[in-house]
């Protein structure tokens, strides 16, 4: 594969080899298989040119200013515990794909996708997400990462949040430059640099 170029590798994703065990994926979209393609580079070691649609410093900014994502999620070892990991995320969706996550997050019906406020005898409360719950016994992560393990004897109420964890409102609260820059952000960590980022100088900003 290493002799390969990313159009040939392209080619055999899309039409498979004939009389071999290798498919085609002609249901994978065009973005879709370069990002397949991104990915088998990354496996192999080579260093992939990025090009970001924004600027990934400010979207650091407004991943732990203004969007709030790190409340929930964690990129690098810092934000939140309730949510998933988004370090490595852009390593396996397309510009696009990551946007329309961010705008248009699919709702789950289940009580993960929300927090709950589970009350205890005594009066003691916990509120985080449901990671684990069957007839007798529930698991919850609070927000601070720290596991509560409640039998349901002791369960005097669970309110779920009317409000899925993931905002749905992203498409009016941000603008499409910020959404770029988040972007941006998203994929410059997943592509190994979790250091902070230098503000860009001035010439680069005005091009």
């Amino acid at each position: 594969m290493q002799q390969l170029s990313d159009a040939q590798l392209f080619r055999i994703i899309e039409n498979g080899i004939p009389g071999t065990g290798m498919p085609a994926f002609h249901a994978l979209e065009s973005a879709e298989i370069k990002a397949v393609v991104i990915y088998l580079r990354a496996l192999q070691g080579a260093k992939v040119a990025v090009k970001f649609p924004g600027d990934p410093g400010r979207g650091q900014t407004i991943f732990f200013g203004k969007a709030g994502c790190s409340a929930c999620h964690m990129v690098g070892g810092k934000g939140g515990f309730v949510a998933s990991d988004l370090s490595r995320y852009a390593r396996s969706h397309t510009v696009e794909q990551i946007r329309n996550g961010i705008t248009s997050p699919t709702p789950s019906g289940d009580n993960s996708s929300r927090t709950v406020t589970a009350t205890i005898r005594g009066g003691e409360k916990y509120a985080g997400r449901v990671r684990n719950e069957d007839n007798f016994s529930l698991q919850l992560q609070a927000l601070d990462g720290t596991f509560h393990f409640i039998a349901k004897s002791d369960l005097e109420g669970l309110i779920v949040s009317q409000q899925p964890l993931m905002p749905s409102d992203y498409g009016s609260t941000l603008s499409p430059t910020e959404l770029s820059d988040l972007v941006s952000y998203l994929m410059r960590v997943a592509n190994g640099s979790t250091a902070p980022l230098e503000k860009p100088k001035k010439e680069f900003e005005e091009e």
